[in-house]
């Protein structure tokens, strides 16, 4: 009789517990009973040395490749702070799945020995430490993406974009905690639990990709890597003060990975995105020209080659930013049109041409196509997988997954000319407007399982109306 999902998830925590050494265990005393922001726990906790505080805290990534090119760090003693910073940010927040510091710390100091042979780094991301989302495939290691079922399983091949990271000279030490199914914007699960915000426990720390943001928050990575298909780079980023990009599909790697939904699903349905999550906005650049550097196109058949080029721009004209105020679904709280406000003036002040530009009827259209298409096999395969090990939906998904009956060849179809058409007509809107400045959400970072969609919050939680 195969496990239950219980006793899955008790053996698969106390696996990941044991991979944690005893010296990197927070005192008794951290965090106190009080304590709803948990961000300068690693600088009091007495873990981190003067030296490892300063790796940490710094440098961006950016930073810290360039000391490692000049010779000035070494990898070992980088991964090594940034794996115990990673430790302690687990303890507080419950952001990481799998843990693998022993072998990271053994490749750091291979890389340091190819730096003292020749007397340069390996690639362009030398040395540097990068933390990925639980969802990419690293063989040895599982990819569980909150499914019980799917524990115990390790990858006998790395995802095409962690190969591309290891050849361009990256250590990767852990991966990181997900919503189950990935389809949720609280990043919650039987497996490995909730991740929190470390800026306040009480609040989301966002999803899918939330295992990420607080990590990072924590400054326990100096760079990680997400996906997105709704949000779910965009959101943790929001949540938790960073920078997150969200690139079109088929510019970053994605093949490989671990996926809640049918395989090839995503082909009748919508393409995720690879991308950064990051301390700035440089580190973003950092990692899409490593991206670029490697070759993608050689590693991932969506790739379309000769995408990466660079190319010179010259509009001819000044730059025209396009303010939105609503996506047709939900208006937001005054205090972010404040702060929308606020951005477009300054903005203004140092010469930018500032419009606004109302696409709420066609990001209505959107919601409606996309959520369409998120359902295309009905979640026939999620229910499936959870039914495996008798394992039950989370509780922001409760009352919002349900099964249905697959849609047939011709309502995808139909979809998806519907989606053809809605992009041709926001072509448009991009002709007269090069950046468009929008909301992440409606509304301030909201209560765990406080969201009700991208562009709504459970409870009018800070005052956001449906429009």
């Amino acid at each position: 009789m195969p496990d239950t999902w219980r006793a899955i998830a008790s053996r698969k925590k106390a696996e990941q517990a044991s991979r944690i050494p005893a010296a990197w265990t927070l005192p008794p005393s951290f965090p106190g009973p009080e304590t709803t922001n948990v961000l300068d726990v690693p600088r009091k906790c007495g873990l981190l040395s003067a030296a490892e505080l300063r790796i940490t805290e710094e440098y961006d990534a950016t930073g810290l490749v360039a000391e490692l090119a000049a010779g000035r760090l070494k990898s070992v003693d980088i991964v090594r702070a940034f794996s115990k910073r990673a430790a302690i940010a687990h303890q507080l927040t419950n952001c990481l799945t799998e843990i693998f510091f022993e072998s990271a710390l053994e490749r750091a100091t291979a890389l340091d020995a190819y730096y003292s042979q020749h007397g340069k780094p390996m690639g362009p991301l030398h040395g540097l430490p990068i933390s990925l989302k639980d969802s990419f495939h690293i063989a040895g290691h599982d990819s569980c993406i909150g499914y019980c079922g799917y524990a115990f399983n390790p990858a006998t091949t790395s995802a095409p974009l962690v190969q591309l990271l290891l050849a361009a000279g990256a250590v990767l030490y852990v991966k990181t905690n997900v919503p189950q199914t990935l389809m949720a914007l609280d990043s919650h699960n039987n497996l490995f639990g909730r991740v929190l915000n470390p800026a306040n426990l009480r609040l989301t720390a966002g999803g899918s990709s939330g295992g990420e943001g607080a990590l990072l928050a924590m400054r326990g990575s100096p760079l990680g890597v997400g996906t997105d298909v709704g949000g779910s780079i965009r959101i943790p980023a929001w949540a938790n003060g960073l920078f997150g990009i969200k690139p079109s599909a088929g510019r970053v790697p994605y093949a490989g990975q671990a996926n809640p939904g049918p395989p090839g699903g995503s082909k009748v349905g919508i393409m995720a995105s690879a991308g950064p999550i990051a301390h700035s906005a440089r580190d973003c650049a950092l990692f899409l020209e490593a991206v670029a550097e490697g070759k993608p196109w050689e590693l991932d058949p969506d790739i379309v080659f000769g995408a990466w080029e660079a190319q010179g721009v010259d509009l001819g004209r000044e730059v025209r930013v396009g303010v939105v105020r609503s996506d047709g679904v939900v208006r937001p709280v005054p205090a972010v049109l404040r702060l929308l406000d606020s951005v477009a003036g300054r903005l203004r002040g140092a010469g930018v041409r500032v419009v606004d530009v109302d696409i709420s009827a066609l990001l209505k259209r959107a919601h409606s196509i996309a959520n369409g298409l998120f359902s295309a096999d009905g979640y026939g395969f999620i229910f499936d997988v959870l039914g495996q090990t008798g394992e039950p939906l989370s509780p922001w998904l409760q009352g919002r997954l349900r099964q249905k009956d697959p849609k047939t060849l011709a309502q995808v179809a139909e979809l998806q000319a519907r989606r053809d058409e809605l992009r041709t007509e926001l072509l448009r809107v991009w002709a007269d407007v090069d950046v468009l400045l929008t909301p992440v959400a409606p509304h301030p970072v909201p209560p765990i399982d406080g969201f009700g969609a991208v562009g709504l919050v459970k409870g009018n939680i800070g005052g956001a109306q449906a429009d």
